[in-house]
């Protein structure tokens, strides 16, 4: 059965890559040891390899890279959050995956292995045409109740997947407005140690979480899951106390850890 290797520099991924074949399907998982998602993202990804035997050729390839760590290797791939799987096959991006949808990320990952242990050949008619599938029948209303709780479930767990979580536009190297920069350089004066999510990247997040949060713009800056609000509200929150975000920072892991 296949497991999931640990990338941990840059000349391992490099090798990595240059082992595989062409045709090997390779599973990327971008994780962060802060987020709670990931450990259970983790989990699901070495049960689904275990399903997965070792073929000659390689038919899969699983890695998992701290999207942090590695950084250069996470920004190649726009990886904006995490959890976040890359499929990619002869170096071409088939499909990611954002978020800890077990579903999602099962699906994906079965639709591109199977394609290429199939070898995607097209049905052919008697006559020699090539048959068209008439999809009506598969064709299913979508809920939008449903659809709504299943992205609020998933709100719910972004907002929760750092101690700290930042909702910007941009990424903190990137901002991609002026609020997100000054919301950035506050926490970066004050050695907070945060989770990101760049807005821009997820239309669905966008604008689900103005509805979520009963807040209708960005930045916004999560606390414990709990929202704080923008760039504004976090300056008074520490213009009346500096040590709002003391018990978050850096220096406090230290302390803890003496």
């Amino acid at each position: 059965m296949s497991t999931i290797k640990d990338i941990t520099t840059l000349e391992d991924w490099s090798q990595h890559l240059s082992s595989l074949p062409p045709t090997t399907l390779l599973v990327i998982s971008f994780h962060a040891p802060w987020a709670a998602p990931c450990a259970q993202m983790a989990t699901v990804l070495s049960t689904l390899a275990s399903e997965y035997p070792v073929t000659e050729p390689l038919s899969t390839s699983w890695v998992a890279i701290d999207a942090e760590e590695l950084s250069d290797v996470s920004e190649t791939y726009n990886v904006t959050a995490v959890p976040f799987l890359v499929l990619v096959r002869d170096g071409k991006v088939l499909e990611t995956v954002s978020g800890s949808s077990a579903v999602k990320v099962r699906d994906a990952i079965e639709s591109h292995a199977k394609g290429a242990s199939a070898g995607a050949a097209p049905t052919v008619n008697g006559n020699g045409a090539t048959a068209a599938v008439d999809t009506k029948e598969f064709d299913t209303v979508e809920d939008p109740e449903k659809k709504k709780e299943e992205l609020f479930k998933r709100l719910g767990d972004l907002v929760k997947a750092a101690p700290v979580m930042l909702f910007m536009k941009g990424t903190p190297s990137e901002p991609k407005c002026g609020f997100s920069r000054q919301l950035v350089a506050i926490l970066r004066e004050n050695a907070v140690k945060y989770g990101f999510f760049n807005i821009l990247a997820d239309d669905e997040v966008r604008q689900g979480l103005k509805e979520y949060a009963d807040w209708p713009t960005y930045p916004q800056l999560w606390v414990d899951g709990e929202l704080v609000g923008g760039l504004d509200i976090v300056k008074e929150e520490l213009a009346n106390d500096s040590d709002f975000l003391k018990s978050y920072s850096v220096k406090a892991d230290v302390v803890a850890a003496s």
